[in-house]
């Protein structure tokens, strides 16, 4: 049986936009975000039927009683109707059960995977690649331009949901170097230091194929074929041609963040060359010399 694939790496790493030109090819199921506790994306029992308390939920054999079972699911594409039905309260919901129910029962019947895109799932990773054998693509972007993009929209993190996670603190003690952070109203300071502690912990997980976001977008198709070989995936004419198309569109008015479809996924096309040339707008001079002296190894 062919693996499943999981895209990760911290939200705004280009998550999103790596998993659609995955997807290009046609022998993956796209899967947006099962672990996000907010609804929607997450939330959605059809897809994933487990019960997501935290962000950064932490997985691994200590607690996979919980997960194995679900996850399972997910990635063997079985999507479950009935508990789907008794969570759907708006029309959007039942719109994205109907998409999601029948992109899982084609691509069972087409024999394509499941290809999650799950920034959620980062500090996980590995109990991804070793107990569901998922080739892990885990991306990582410029720390400057990873601040930017969180300040331009206005995110922070609230570490105590890390750090209420017993198993995460005995699996990655570094997660003890955000405590100062708790409460604090330096969103800079803090995105930088989610940035580090999560960079740590990626290098040294097991079967995890770390990837600069930077790269990929400065020179996409040699990336990209290097994913899909990763992968398993084929390197077809077509997929070339989407993801060329994807890639080089023409940049539009500024936009920090944009819903489309179903998914709920901030993927858009774009001028990938161009939007490294700007992706640290927002940030003055002195800030980007904060980060990158509070994200230097």
């Amino acid at each position: 049986m062919n693996p499943p694939v999981l895209v990760t790496g911290l939200p705004r790493s280009g998550t999103s936009w790596t998993g659609k030109m995955l997807a290009a090819g046609g022998e993956l199921v796209y899967v947006n975000e099962p672990l996000n506790p907010q609804h929607p994306p997450g939330r959605s029992p059809g897809v994933l039927r487990a019960h997501v308390t935290h962000r950064f939920q932490y997985i691994c054999d200590d607690n996979a009683d919980a997960w194995l079972p679900a996850f399972r699911d997910t990635v063997a594409l079985r999507y479950r109707w009935a508990a789907q039905l008794r969570a759907n309260r708006t029309p959007y919901d039942l719109a994205r059960m109907i998409r999601y129910g029948a992109a899982f029962g084609l691509g069972r019947l087409t024999g394509r995977r499941a290809l999650l895109d799950d920034p959620f799932a980062v500090l996980s990773a590995g109990w991804f690649a070793t107990r569901l054998g998922c080739r892990v693509i885990a991306l990582v972007r410029d720390p400057v331009a990873f601040v930017a993009s969180w300040q331009r929209l206005g995110w922070t993190v609230y570490f105590h949901e890390l750090l209420e996670q017993p198993l995460l603190v005995r699996d990655h003690p570094e997660v003890e170097l955000l405590r100062p952070l708790i409460g604090s109203q330096d969103r800079l300071a803090k995105a930088a230091a989610l940035w580090r502690v999560t960079r740590t912990i990626l290098s040294r997980l097991p079967g995890i194929h770390v990837t600069s976001y930077d790269d990929l977008a400065a020179d996409p198709l040699p990336g990209f074929r290097t994913l899909y070989d990763h992968a398993g995936l084929t390197w077809t004419p077509a997929a070339e041609r989407r993801i060329t198309h994807a890639c080089t569109a023409p940049t539009g008015p500024a936009r920090s963040f944009a819903w489309t479809g179903l998914s709920r996924t901030a993927y858009r096309p774009m001028d990938s060359r161009q939007a490294l040339r700007t992706a640290a707008r927002g940030l003055t001079p002195a800030e980007i010399a904060r980060v990158r002296a509070l994200t230097a190894a």
